[in-house]
């Protein structure tokens, strides 16, 4: 247990502007709850997350407002744990977040799975970019792609980057709507990310998946230069 409250201190104090769910793990078994669980519980979150983020966003954190109230709103619609009364998510909208290379979107992305972990939300992210989602279901010997598409599209909690971004093909286009539609049909809260203008939405990724984002996400454009040409992470 030591070595979990640990975890836990380090990660809240790199990030003291984020309120947890759970301030005080003694006030659980106050609750009637296991304060035990809820450490190890909460340790997992965090080791979850921290495995999922790059190195290079490894200190995200999101800072714009519209993003920053999709987390809230996430964390609002969890339910705690009967024991441990750790929240987890049950659900939530979607968001996309659309603008030019270089100007944020996959920090304000990761940032909000790092938001969610310090908070304490359990669930169970899963990230990929489109064309890594290809890459890992392309078929060859000893792949079995429905079980990667399977991984993703059921996950409860999904941030999907650079939509529209790989060369488009049959199986491609096929791929991605199928993605996007499970998580549309199921309501499972997902983020994705696209170079795409609004209006160009469609001609990247297809009307069908274009109609099904317009309908099932929060749509956040962020404006700005590419930051890595002046030298941001």
């Amino acid at each position: 247990m030591t070595d979990n409250l640990s975890l836990i201190n380090r990660a809240r104090a790199a990030f003291p502007q984020i309120t947890p769910a759970i301030g005080a793990f003694a006030a659980v078994d106050e609750q009637g709850g296991d304060s035990f669980a809820a450490i190890r519980d909460t340790a997992a979150i965090l080791t979850a997350t921290n495995d999922l983020i790059p190195p290079l966003y490894q200190r995200a954190d999101a800072t714009d407002e519209r993003v920053l109230a999709w987390v809230d709103a996430l964390a609002s619609s969890s339910v705690p744990n009967q024991y441990s009364k750790v929240p987890y998510l049950k659900g939530g909208p979607s968001l996309l977040l659309l603008g030019p290379t270089g100007v944020g979107k996959t920090y304000q992305a990761y940032g909000a799975l790092r938001r969610l972990s310090i908070i304490g939300i359990g669930c169970a992210p899963a990230a990929a970019s489109i064309t890594d989602v290809f890459a890992k279901m392309r078929p060859r010997p000893g792949v079995d792609s429905e079980a990667v598409f399977a991984s993703y599209a059921a996950s409860k909690l999904l941030f999907l980057d650079d939509l529209g971004a790989a060369k488009s093909t049959e199986w491609t286009e096929e791929v991605t709507y199928r993605l996007v539609n499970y998580r549309y049909e199921h309501q499972l809260p997902t983020v994705f990310t696209s170079n795409a203008a609004p209006k160009e939405l469609g001609e990247r990724v297809g009307e069908r998946v274009a109609s099904r984002l317009m309908e099932m996400t929060q749509r956040v454009v962020i404006k700005g230069a590419d930051r890595r040409l002046g030298g941001a992470a």
